[in-house]
C-alpha cells in the first residue's frame, strides 16, 4: 500500500512537472524563411495573392495528396478564402490584406487551435529577381497548444522544413511558367499601313536588343514630350538583316494617325503604303523572336508564297513589356511582305 502511495506521489510529481514545463514554454511563435526568386515581384505576387494556385505548389500537398481542397466564391485579393481537410482535420485560410505586388497579409485557423497570422513580403532587386520572405506567427497560445508543441516539437521545426519546400516549389513552378511561349504562324493578310515616326540606325546584331530599347525609349519620349498619341502598337522595321557580317539596319517606330513634320533630325516621320504579308504571332519572352522568325522564313518559298523585295519586315509589339509583368504573356507580331 505505501508502495503505491509513493508510485502515486511520483506520479503526481512528474505531472506538476509537465505542467510547469508546458506552462514556461513561449505564449507565441514566429517562422520566417525567404529565398531570392529570378522573376519580377508582380509576378510571384499575382500567383500568391490567388488562393487557388496554391494547389501548384503547396509542400503540405505534395505530403498528403488526398488532401480535400474546398475554393471559396472569392480566391483572390482581400476576402479570398481557401479551406481544407486532412488526416489531421480542418483548416481555412482568409486573405486580409493585399498590397499590389508587395505585401499579403492571410489568417489561418486550423482546428481547434488559435488563429494564425501569415506575411508574405516582395522586395524587388536590381537585376529583376525578388527576394520573397514568408512568415507566419501566433500568440496568446494557450495550454493545450503549448502542450502539443512541447512533445511534438517546436513550431519552428514543424513549419520551417514546409516553408523551405513551399518557397522552392513556387521558385521552379514561377520560372517555368515564364518560359512557356507559343508560335502560331497566322498565314496570309492584308496589312493596314499608316503614318509613323521612326528613328534609324545600324548595329551588330548581337547587339540588336539593347539598342532596340534605347532607340524605342527615344522615340516614344519625344512623341510625349510633343504631346502626340500613339496610333497602335510601337514596331521595329528591318531594312537589313545580314547574318554572314553580324550587321543589322533598322527603325524603331510608333504609328500616328497622320503625318508629323517634325524638326529633329533624328525623328522623321514615315509612311508604310498597304501591303499583303504572311503574319506570325509569337506569345511569350522576346527571346523566343529568332525562332520564330526562322520558322517564318521558312513557311513563305515551303507553302509558295515569294518575297517582296525590298518589302517591309516588321516586328509588332502588341503587348509592351513594361506593362505586362510576366514574358509567357508578351504578344508579338511579325508581318513580311510578299508578293
Amino acid at each position: 500500500m505505501k508502495i503505491f502511495k509513493y508510485i502515486l506521489f511520483l506520479l503526481l510529481i512528474a505531472v506538476i512537472g509537465i505542467a510547469i514545463y508546458i506552462a514556461v514554454q513561449p505564449n507565441s511563435y514566429e517562422v520566417t524563411r525567404s529565398r531570392m526568386i529570378k522573376a519580377p515581384s508582380a509576378v510571384i505576387y499575382n500567383n500568391v495573392v490567388d488562393l487557388k494556385n496554391w494547389e501548384g505548389w503547396s509542400p503540405w500537398l505534395e505530403k498528403e495528396p488526398n488532401t480535400v481542397i474546398s475554393l471559396g466564391k472569392e480566391t483572390k485579393g482581400v476576402n479570398g478564402t481557401y479551406s481544407w481537410t486532412d488526416k489531421d482535420g480542418d483548416g481555412a485560410m482568409v486573405i486580409t490584406e493585399a498590397t499590389p505586388n508587395t505585401h499579403i497579409k492571410q489568417n489561418m485557423q486550423f482546428g481547434d487551435f488559435p488563429p494564425s497570422e501569415i506575411s508574405w513580403d516582395f522586395e524587388p532587386n536590381d537585376d529583376g529577381s525578388t527576394h520573397v520572405t514568408w512568415k507566419i506567427s501566433g500568440k496568446n497560445l494557450p495550454f493545450g497548444f503549448k502542450a502539443y508543441t512541447a512533445f511534438s516539437g517546436d513550431m519552428e521545426s514543424q513549419i520551417a522544413p514546409d516553408f523551405e519546400r513551399g518557397l522552392e516549389k513556387l521558385d521552379s513552378l514561377i520560372v517555368t511558367s515564364m518560359k512557356k511561349y507559343n508560335i502560331e504562324i497566322n498565314g496570309l493578310t492584308q496589312h493596314g499601313g499608316g503614318f509613323y515616326l521612326y528613328s534609324t540606325m545600324s548595329c551588330k546584331i548581337s547587339e540588336l536588343a539593347s539598342h532596340v530599347q534605347e532607340m524605342m525609349t527615344k522615340v516614344k519620349m519625344f512623341a510625349k514630350n510633343n504631346n502626340m498619341k500613339m496610333a497602335g502598337s510601337p514596331f521595329i522595321y528591318y531594312h537589313k538583316w545580314d547574318e554572314a557580317n553580324n550587321a543589322v539596319i533598322f527603325s524603331s517606330c510608333i504609328p500616328t494617325t497622320e503625318k508629323v513634320i517634325t524638326t529633329d533630325t533624328d525623328i522623321i516621320t514615315g509612311q508604310i503604303e498597304p501591303f499583303k504579308a504572311v503574319k506570325t504571332t509569337l506569345t511569350g519572352d522576346y527571346n523566343n523572336l529568332k525562332e520564330a522568325w526562322d520558322k517564318v522564313m521558312r513557311y513563305i518559298p515551303e507553302n509558295g508564297f515569294e518575297f517582296e523585295e525590298n518589302g517591309p519586315m516588321l516586328e509588332v509589339y502588341v503587348t509592351e513589356a513594361m506593362k505586362v509583368p510576366n514574358p509567357a504573356d508578351w504578344i508579338t507580331e511579325i508581318y513580311i511582305a510578299v508578293k
